[in-house]
């Protein structure tokens, strides 16, 4: 459910009482940790934090007339929605982030792009600070390009990569591979064998 908003508060003015309440509660704890060289407004239809061009001319690889999205909030259909990109690149910062949020108590519902929730109390708003603070613009760019790269290298190698790869494992599965490995485990097993032909 995208919305039409063109400002923060447009957006939240639109929300339901109950849906503005925790939005603007998850916004706070957002704001208060954010590196200022972020900037808060509105891109796709959400309450977004990007790295402006004038930091980072490349934008999005995606959309490069966007800037680089870090981000986001948004009051969907059935759920309230948090994207966290720094997380979602994986590595320490995943890891610490599922780790805080359990020891919360607070149950983590997250998807391939972003964190669901229904309600306030289902946010441990210290952890979203934390996430957010621990990621300043900066840090997040250089990220951002380390993911892009390697993403690059294995769209570059890697189907040919995956069909050796596969290769290999369909040939060492063969009764002549399987008899080979027998063989070299069993080195006098072979000799013996043979010393029994003659």
């Amino acid at each position: 459910m995208q919305s039409k908003a063109t400002t923060v508060a447009e957006y939240l003015d639109s929300l339901p009482p109950d849906r503005r309440i925790a939005i603007a509660a998850v916004r706070k704890a957002i704001v208060d940790n954010l590196d200022p060289d972020y900037a808060e407004g509105m891109h796709y239809g959400m309450i977004s934090y990007c790295v402006p061009h004038r930091l980072f001319p490349p934008g999005y690889h995606c959309n490069p007339k966007q800037p680089l999205p870090f981000a986001a909030l948004a009051s969907q259909k059935n759920h309230m929605s948090l994207h966290l990109m720094g997380v979602y690149t994986g590595g320490q910062e995943a890891d610490w982030f599922r780790e805080a949020w359990e020891k919360s108590g607070k149950k983590l519902d997250i998807g391939k792009c972003c964190v669901r929730f229904r309600s306030l109390d289902e946010v441990p708003l210290d952890v979203v600070g934390e996430a957010i603070r621990r990621m300043p613009a900066k840090r997040w760019v250089g990220v951002y390009m380390e993911a892009l790269a390697s993403m690059q290298r294995r769209k570059a190698g890697g189907p040919a990569k995956q069909t050796t790869e596969r290769r290999a494992k369909i040939a060492s599965k063969t009764p002549a591979a399987e008899s080979a490995r027998k063989a070299k485990a069993r080195p006098g097993a072979k000799k013996a064998k043979a010393d029994t032909r003659t």
